[in-house]
């Protein structure tokens, strides 16, 4: 990929009200002096989704390939990435292990695919420790966990979809 590829740093977090229960994601966007915000609630789904979400947010929002830093409090969303979890559980067909299946397949499926698009480095944040926007986030996450038209995590809520975390 090139190696002038516009520098994005991406801040993102997720939080659930019961888990699961009422879910939402919080997402600052960072690039040559400019800052937006993204943020979605949904009425049923787990911390784990609503972190892979605002991620898959994050990448969605670019137009055009970018170098990126995105931040997480998630070892889940970090290891998966970093250390290559997910990309070996899709090989394997989105098993764990030989009797295993991944959890949130859908997600993690649509979150490489994003990853593919470009130079990605998810770094972890100690969360609630005072990162201003980590702190951001998590406030975007939680109002939108709260709020009054939460849309449906489909994935989620149907358990439809091969490792998705069963409704509980």
């Amino acid at each position: 990929m090139n190696a002038n590829l516009p520098r994005v740093t991406i801040y993102t977090d997720g939080a659930c009200l019961g888990n699961p229960g009422p879910g939402g994601y919080g997402v600052v966007l960072l690039a040559n002096g400019r800052r937006k915000e993204l943020s979605a609630g949904f009425r049923r789904t787990t911390n784990n989704r609503m972190e892979l979400l605002a991620a898959i947010a994050g990448l969605a929002a670019l137009k055009r390939p970018c170098a990126v830093t995105l931040y997480t409090d998630s070892q889940y969303l970090r290891n998966g990435v970093e250390r290559g979890w997910a990309r070996r559980w899709r090989a394997n067909g989105w098993m764990r292990t030989k009797d295993e299946p991944a959890l949130n397949a859908d997600l993690w499926g649509e979150l490489l695919d994003l990853l593919d698009g470009h130079r990605v480095e998810v770094r972890w944040v100690r969360g609630h420790a005072g990162d201003p926007e980590n702190e951001r986030c998590d406030v975007l996450s939680v109002a939108a966990a709260r709020g009054t038209r939460l849309a449906a995590d489909t994935g989620f809520e149907r358990g439809a979809t091969p490792g998705a975390e069963p409704p509980g």
